[in-house]
């Protein structure tokens, strides 16, 4: 079996014959097969059970040949083990069943098990790692954003009682994101451990906040979980989510390889505002893949053609897939951001 790393290269902005592509949320319900296994299964029965897991990950590196493998779990995984009670409701998310108020909630808080509570998510990986000819990228929910869920008790667009901890009792929201902070550590480490190849921390609600805020009471748990996790010799990435344009500036000593951008902010200045010294990732707006293909086609291109500026560049979306995106668009797509890529790369590297 080849074993196609295109992907780690990317990462480590090294060069590569093409480049390299993953969708985030790729096994999903835009897909037919998935569907019915949503019809039998709850997201949260198909992680427990491994087998099941592990094939619903393989299925869109079958189908439509992407460069990587997303495990296919859910960032609200490993909450369970450090004691807090939720569902995956239909048409809402994660919703808190014992919602962290006060500081008692936050001492209540246990440190994770991952081995003892988590062992079906690392053997799903386990199994994933013998059988993928491509790399397994894992992944764990950043701290803010699990905060914001157990804090408001379900997804909230304005986050009021999240900032209100944040700003009225700081204390106890340091000692949420240290605690918060320890349970991605171990989480990720088990990941890497039990096959993983590159893993992503994704704050898909931290663009809610102001740089300076951020700064203040997001980026030192930020920087020590990817501090603590760099002895691991694996690509790593941190995808700040939707609206975080005017959050990148302060990313630029982040122990990452690889940040994730979303479309409101071009890769060139993505680039710019991280400092450079990133291999950058994105950014589709995810609802372009509903417009005809030609623009489509012609959106890819100009991303690629803009990615392969500096080395470093990995295609993907400003966002998860969304169940009306089409399959056959999507293979369609893949197809041609390996072929438009290998060409330009090919014209690239002839003019030096």
């Amino acid at each position: 079996m080849t074993y196609n790393d295109t992907f780690i290269r990317a990462c480590g902005q090294q060069d590569t014959d093409h480049v390299p592509v993953w969708y985030m949320r790729q096994a999903g319900r835009y897909d037919p097969e998935y569907r019915k296994i949503k019809e039998k299964y709850s997201l949260l029965e198909i992680c427990s059970q491994p087998e099941l897991a592990a094939e619903v990950t393989l299925m869109p590196v079958r189908k439509l040949g992407v460069d990587a493998a997303i495990l296919y779990s859910d960032i609200m995984n490993p909450v369970a083990s450090i004691g807090v009670k939720f569902d995956i409701v239909k048409n809402i998310g994660p919703v808190i069943e014992n919602r962290v108020a006060t500081a008692a909630d936050v001492d209540r808080l246990k440190p994770i098990d991952v081995e003892g509570d988590l062992s079906h998510v690392l053997e799903t990986i386990a199994i994933l790692d013998k059988e993928l000819d491509v790399p397994l990228i894992t992944f764990a929910g950043a701290p803010f954003t699990i905060a914001s869920y157990l804090i408001e008790g379900r997804p909230s667009k304005s986050y009021h009682r999240t900032k209100e901890m944040m700003f009225s009792q700081p204390r106890v929201w340091e000692k949420l994101m240290d605690k918060l902070g320890d349970m991605v550590i171990a989480y990720l480490r088990a990941h890497v451990k039990s096959g993983g190849k590159a893993f992503q921390l994704f704050d898909s609600w931290v663009g809610a906040l102001a740089p300076r805020d951020f700064e203040r009471y997001v980026l030192p748990t930020i920087s020590r979980i990817f501090a603590e996790l760099s002895d691991l010799d694996v690509p790593k990435i941190y995808f700040p989510g939707v609206s975080s344009g005017e959050l990148l500036p302060s990313l630029t000593k982040l122990q990452a390889d690889v940040i994730g951008l979303d479309w409101r902010v071009s890769l060139t200045e993505g680039r710019r505002r991280t400092g450079g010294g990133f291999a950058v990732q994105g950014n589709l707006d995810p609802y372009l893949l509903t417009a005809p293909m030609d623009l489509l086609k012609e959106r890819a291109k100009d991303l690629i053609d803009e990615g392969i500026q500096e080395p470093g560049y990995i295609f993907n979306l400003g966002h998860g897939l969304f169940p009306e995106a089409s399959l056959d668009t999507l293979r369609e797509l893949t197809e041609y951001i390996h072929a438009y890529s290998e060409q330009a790369l090919k014209q690239a590297a002839a003019l030096k």
